[in-house]
């Protein structure tokens, strides 16, 4: 008496029919992730590549593959001098937007005025302005003869200007005028669990103004604060123009860094390590972020911890 032996079966029959059904979204992905491979992952890669070479008297490059250049920069106190006013920029620049765009974020949000839509529109409107132009309208306004001294000069509050400019004062009230249309927009994309509904019922049960605004509009807000914060303190890391006009080469910061070390010293393998540094720097500050967003969601809803 024989026995049949079991065979498996094939898998090459389910794994091929879930092929054809994700073809469709792999070749609609396709051509996003090319594009993505092309202009940021190659040019990460040659990026990282250059800053294992080594830079030569004269602008030459040794091709080589070292760390040296990385624990030149590392062992250089102008460069951890740069990386502190980097952070301490985007840190100021964060912590002023964030301050200043809330109530404006809050408005529009809560707003059921027919002028709305203007209201939003006004909100965004500098950023029909190229970021160029405001920094140089910046520059008018807080330079010695700019207006702001000029005004308290003429009505006798000082008697020295202020040095408004060409320090870090002077990036950081730029740099905060210009990222607050961003901090307003994501904001009130974040706004959505906000419900007036929820702030009346807890009025009616006895909490007062403030007790609303903390146990209730915080909370139900912090999603849109975290995204604002994140994208702000991004793009002020990362900014150029406004340290360069307003901080008249007395702010040094990695962007700024950056391009002196490959447009003005021919130093690209220092430049592309501080581009490195920049980057692990972006990675930090998201995963900073994601901490906090896990540690919001499990003090405020509870569900946080368990879906993490």
């Amino acid at each position: 008496m024989t026995t049949a032996v079991p065979t498996a079966p094939a898998p090459a029959a389910p794994r091929a029919g879930r092929l054809r059904r994700h073809r469709p979204v792999l070749l609609l992905l396709a051509p996003g992730a090319l594009a993505l491979l092309l202009t940021y992952a190659l040019p990460l890669v040659w990026v990282v590549r250059m800053a294992l070479n080594r830079p030569l008297d004269g602008g030459a490059i040794l091709q080589t593959v070292t760390l040296s250049t990385f624990t030149d920069v590392l062992a250089s106190s102008h460069y951890w001098n740069v990386i502190g006013q980097t952070l301490q920029l985007g840190v100021l620049t964060t912590v002023f937007t964030l301050l200043l765009s809330y109530p404006v974020a809050l408005f529009l949000a809560r707003t059921t005025s027919r002028w709305r839509s203007l209201l939003f529109a006004l909100a965004v409107a500098p950023l029909l302005i190229s970021s160029v132009a405001r920094t140089f309208g910046w520059m008018a306004i807080l330079g010695n003869q700019g207006v702001v001294n000029k005004t308290l000069l003429a009505i006798g509050v000082i008697d020295d200007p202020l040095r408004l400019a060409n320090n870090m004062t002077g990036v950081v009230i730029a740099s905060t005028e210009i990222y607050m249309p961003f901090a307003i927009l994501a904001m009130l994309a974040g706004f959505g669990r906000l419900d007036p509904e929820l702030e009346r019922a807890a009025a009616s049960l006895g909490a007062g103004r403030f007790a609303v605004l903390r146990r209730v509009v915080l909370p139900l807000t912090a999603p849109g604060v975290l995204t604002a914060s994140l994208l702000v303190f991004v793009l002020s890391l990362s900014g150029y123009v406004t340290p360069r006009l307003i901080g008249g080469g007395r702010v040094f910061v990695l962007a700024t860094e950056i391009y002196d070390e490959a447009m003005n010293s021919l130093n690209w393998p220092v430049a592309a390590v501080l581009s490195v540094l920049l980057l692990l720097l972006f990675g930090l500050v998201v995963a900073v972020h994601l901490w906090a967003q896990r540690v919001l969601e499990a003090r405020f809803t509870g569900r946080g911890r368990s879906t993490s």
